[in-house]
């Protein structure tokens, strides 16, 4: 099946309301794309004032474990009872963990909920992408991507600028609530517009690898990130409940009726190299979304607004990158497609590599160009050519396996860097988290002296240095999985 375009047997919508469907899916996507950027932009003020600057990494670490763990989840939910249905519930959920993140008054508490905000988002984005797989053929996919892109570059551009403001006039926690009119327009879209014809019939839920998909992750992530703070004994424990509930799962799954992650699916060439490709592009991208606001304000000193420029800038050149993808693709193949985003993977790291603290702002923009770039070409490949190589009963899991191996990328890409920059601040400086929350509030950071200001800058700008040299390392083994896909296989052909 991966070395010819799958035929799409089973369209659940109607036609001539397609262009509907279709704003309500972009409307569904808008949600994670605005609320990433907003987040990132505003999480040294809130480090700043909350505290548990250790913590830092968890915020953005514990939504992307939960929506890793709970994306196949919904996606065999969605392949068994309908698209609407699990929509709604994932975004209810996403909402509620929403309104609750603005309430947090502790780094603790908003890791809690920001861990419902995964659980709920989990649904969100993958069933918006099965949903437009299942309305467009390949062909239309590769373009419509472009519309899908070009949501996440008006939410970088409109995400970062509307944080900086609500941040420095209003309050940090409204940047939580702008997601709350948005999904409940989404919502009343699918609810009147989305027809689906789900056969009716009996499943068996796959609840055991659910949970031990929850286990194994979560223990080996929880190893990862608090490896500075955790003893050998405690670090070596957690290694090996995420070993033994994987290699569980990885028997269970084989055995089970409908299995939560169907291992026959990573058999077929395109969907495991798009999904290990999808990995390393969302862990190569962490180092811009997660790291790189850190860096621009603790080691270089600037304002929350230059950081949102700098995510911004990754955000909007991922979305004219994918509209080319999709022209480049078609065009020629799947694989020059996806080689042109590892590229750019690679030489974006490399800037971050080669950043100076006293260098200007237009450095730090370059490496996020560059690997927004890389992840506009990567990502809408690797999605286009796994929904076209699956029929429409295996799309949701399909998408719900890229969807995850991305989540599960950007959540290790996001605690590895977080541990290195953690691990060489405490290295350097032992007992300084606390100065370092002041460093990257910009109204406590005048309170430390110029010698203290020098000294803590240096040490997160060597910790983030040796951060960027491993996400140089991911982009390049992400580059060479791209070289794995077939000669000659586009959107519609089989390869030469």
């Amino acid at each position: 099946m991966d070395q010819a375009v799958a035929q799409d047997t089973r369209p659940p919508v109607t036609v001539p309301r397609r262009r509907l469907v279709l704003a309500a899916a972009l409307i569904a996507i808008f949600m994670p794309a605005v609320e990433a950027s907003i987040v990132a932009t505003a999480l040294p003020t809130i480090i700043g004032e909350l505290g548990g600057f250790h913590l830092f990494s968890w915020v953005f670490a514990v939504p992307l474990l939960t929506m890793a763990v709970t994306i196949p989840v919904y996606g065999r939910l969605a392949d068994l009872y309908g698209r609407k249905r699990i929509f709604f519930i994932g975004t209810a959920i996403f909402l509620t963990g929403t309104t609750l993140c603005g309430f947090a008054r502790s780094m603790e508490v908003l890791v809690l909920f920001r861990a419902l905000q995964g659980i709920g988002a989990g649904a969100i984005q993958p069933i918006a992408q099965t949903i437009i797989g299942d309305i467009y053929a390949p062909t239309e996919r590769a373009r419509i991507q472009g519309a899908s892109s070009a949501v996440w570059g008006f939410a970088a551009i409109v995400g970062p600028a509307l944080s900086a403001f609500l941040v420095e006039h209003v309050h940090w926690s409204v940047v939580f609530w702008v997601n709350l009119p948005i999904g409940a327009i989404s919502i009343a879209m699918f609810a009147l517009f989305l027809d689906e014809r789900v056969e009716r019939r009996e499943h068996q839920i796959d609840y055991l690898g659910g949970v031990l998909l929850i286990i194994g992750i979560g223990a080996l992530m929880l190893a990862l990130v608090q490896a500075v703070s955790l003893a050998g004994g405690e670090i070596a424990a957690l290694v090996a409940v995420g070993v033994v509930a994987l290699t569980w799962l990885f028997v269970h799954e084989r055995r089970a009726a409908e299995p939560m992650l169907p291992l026959t699916l990573w058999r077929q060439r395109v969907l495991a190299l798009g999904n290990l490709g999808g990995f390393g592009a969302a862990a190569t991208y962490m180092a811009v979304s997660a790291l790189l606001p850190t860096y621009v304000q603790g080691a270089m000193g600037r304002s929350p607004g230059v950081a949102g420029l700098v995510v911004g800038a990754a955000s909007v050149s991922w979305m004219f990158a994918s509209v080319a993808a999709g022209q480049v693709m078609i065009s020629t193949s799947y694989r020059l497609s996806a080689a042109i985003g590892g590229a750019c993977l690679i030489a974006g790291a490399v800037v971050l590599v080669l950043l100076d603290p006293a260098g200007g702002a237009m450095w730090p923009v370059a490496g996020s160009l560059l690997i927004g770039i890389g992840m506009g070409f990567c990502n809408t490949t690797f999605l286009v050519s796994i929904q076209g190589t699956v029929a429409w009963n295996e799309r949701g899991v399909a998408t719900g396996s890229q969807m995850f191996m991305r989540m599960m990328g950007s959540a290790v890409g996001a605690a590895l860097f977080g541990a290195i920059l953690n691990f060489g601040v405490h290295d350097r400086l032992p007992g300084s988290s606390d100065a370092v929350n002041q460093l990257l509030q910009s109204t406590t950071r005048q309170n430390l002296g110029a010698t203290e200001i020098a000294r803590l800058a240096e040490a997160v700008a060597f910790s983030a240095h040796e951060a960027f040299i491993v996400a140089a390392v991911i982009g390049a083994v992400t580059m060479l999985l791209t070289l794995g896909f077939p000669r000659g296989l586009n959107p519609t052909r089989s390869p030469v």
